[in-house]
């Protein structure tokens, strides 16, 4: 009998809950801590393998008779501008990006609540405080950045806030745990130019893969996600390439 190491990932699973992307069903969720010395490496494994992370929390689907959350990941090295997401990155040539230290601040709040009760007052965030905010933000045990973007100034001071992204720095790739913008600027489709500008930043780092989360068939607030190719597709038989 093969015994687990004293310090091995304890794995839970949570109560059925309302799926929030598939009307009248529902999910459940397995998942681990990450705390402690290991859990970068730890986030690492688990990534790779379909979970995604809240705070120091690792978590993937486990619903019974569903399967339709399928984790993706960009082939940045193989990545190509369509010419819809060119028009994307001509129209927001004057945001620029910052990494900074995951630290919430109230500017930060103040977007994070335009876009969560534009985009989902419904959903579990919508009775986020800023102190909820601030644990989402600063509690990790893994490499994380948050990565402002803002309108360029003529004075080359910093400009106005209108996206942010907690983003996870992985061995072999960005993760984009949670992104939000400004609401009221559609046309600029800011949550399609983050995506673009982790690409680049995966790339010049020479890594291989911008891990976006779950993609869901028939789930209108998945959809974008289908746009970035090529991605790998997370399946019963590993990572399969969808052109």
């Amino acid at each position: 009998m093969t015994r687990e190491p004293r310090d091995a990932p304890q794995f839970y699973l949570t109560s059925p809950a309302p799926c929030p992307y598939l009307p009248g069903r529902e999910e459940r969720k397995v998942f681990t801590h990450l705390i402690g010395r290991r859990a970068p490496a730890l986030n690492d494994t688990l990534t790779q393998s379909g979970f995604r992370r809240s705070q120091t929390i690792a978590y993937r689907p486990a619903c019974e008779t569903c399967r339709a959350c399928v984790s993706v990941r960009v082939r940045v090295d193989e990545f190509e501008l369509s010419r819809n997401l060119k028009r994307v990155r001509k129209r927001n040539a004057e945001v620029a990006s910052e990494a900074r230290r995951p630290h919430a601040g109230a500017e930060q709040y103040s977007l994070f609540r335009a876009y969560v009760s534009a985009r989902h007052n419904d959903g579990g965030m919508a009775d986020m405080s800023m102190v909820d905010y601030q644990m989402m933000v600063e509690d990790s045990h893994v490499e994380t950045r948050l990565i402002e973007y803002r309108l360029a100034r003529p004075d080359g001071g910093p400009g106005q806030l209108v996206a942010c992204c907690l983003t996870d720095y992985l061995a072999d790739g960005l993760s984009m745990v949670y992104s939000f913008y400004d609401p009221h600027r559609e046309e600029r489709s800011l949550g399609a130019f983050m995506i673009l500008d982790h690409v680049e930043r995966v790339r010049r780092a020479g890594l291989p893969h911008l891990y976006l989360g779950y993609w869901v068939e028939g789930s209108r607030k998945m959809d974008y996600k289908a746009r970035f190719l090529p991605q790998e597709r997370l399946g019963m038989d590993g990572w399969k390439r969808v052109e």
